[in-house]
């Protein structure tokens, strides 16, 4: 019987207007460009308007994903949405996209795994597709993240931006998706999270409480030594090694994590997308973002093969190693 993989066979993006520099930043909160860039390396970031939602910018990036396949939404056997800021507590952002898609009838849902939600979503589409369930499928990673930061916390308000993106996959006999793993430690809750929810935390003040709160130096340790593990682990899973990977497409969310990730790879950061500066941490967002960019400016072309991965709060990490 031959194998069957889920292919990417098409990619989309959406970013806000509005342009938020470092420089702006120091208007309101007390930092400075060089403090950002020294620890982060971003310079600017993407911020929501009015009327901006994360179902919008989802809906426009999977638009340019399925132009770009050349298939209709009603073709669509599912959408999954990986989005830790949902218009609604329900019905879903993928429900909401659906509809707008016009792709009505298909399942839909969201999953919330934070930064890793992207990583989630395709690996979902990977079992689906694999197990033959469905052929075809719209995974996308979707925030409006800046809506619950607080501006005048430093330590927060410089790292987050907003934006989504897409990818269409279809079932194939060739690869595809080799590998996809997911993880999660619950354990790590207080060290990155919004400890606000519907049945726990609401408060009647700005903004309900709604907040990101993140000891970044501990976050910083633990995402470096546990993506150094999980760059090991896909790739065994893959029956690859480090010089059969043709490009490093990780969640943008420090640029000294990036950098960590590719020395583990023995790969030079001129193999390595890097969005970070320009689109900061766009959470669940910045992988299909980063990947788009990488097809439309020409670097990723056809049968090379792709790591992506990702970690986030929960904490949640997911990888990804495939050929495009």
């Amino acid at each position: 019987m031959t194998e069957r993989y889920a292919r990417i066979v098409a990619t989309g993006s959406a970013l806000p207007e509005k342009v938020v520099t470092n420089e702006d930043l120091t208007k309101f909160v007390d930092t400075s460009d060089e403090w950002i860039r020294t620890r982060t390396g971003i310079g600017e970031r993407r911020i929501a308007g009015p009327g901006e939602t994360t179902a919008s910018l989802g809906h426009r990036a999977a638009q340019q994903a399925l132009q770009d396949a050349g298939i209709k939404a009603g073709e669509l056997d599912l959408i999954v949405v990986g989005t830790t800021t949902p218009d609604l507590v329900f019905p879903s952002t993928a429900a909401l996209i659906q509809h707008r898609l016009g792709a009505n009838g298909c399942a839909a849902f969201d999953v919330n795994a934070a930064c890793s939600g992207f990583m989630y979503a395709l690996g979902v589409a990977h079992q689906f597709i694999r197990g033959g369930q469905y052929r075809r499928v719209l995974a996308i990673g979707a925030e409006t993240l800046t809506r619950i930061v607080s501006w005048q916390e430093r330590e927060t308000a410089v790292l987050f931006g907003d934006g989504a993106g897409a990818v269409v996959l279809e079932a194939s006999d060739e690869p595809g998706i080799y590998a996809s793993l997911m993880h999660a430690d619950g354990g790590y809750q207080e060290l990155l999270t919004c400890p606000v929810g519907i049945s726990s935390g609401f408060t009647d003040g700005p903004n309900h409480g709604l907040r990101v709160q993140m000891a970044g130096r501990e976050v910083f340790k633990v995402a470096v030594k546990t993506l150094d593990a999980l760059v090991g682990e896909t790739l065994k899973a893959a029956g690859m090694v480090e010089s059969q990977v043709d490009w490093l497409i990780p969640h943008q969310a420090n640029l000294r994590i990036i950098e960590a990730t590719a020395k583990r790879l023995n790969m030079s950061m001129d193999r390595v997308i890097v969005t970070v500066d320009r689109h900061a941490n766009t959470s669940a967002g910045s992988v299909p973002l980063a990947l788009d960019e990488a097809v439309r400016s020409g670097r990723v072309q056809r049968g090379q093969n792709l790591l992506l991965e990702a970690f986030g709060g929960g904490f949640t990490w997911a990888s990804a190693l495939l050929r495009y």
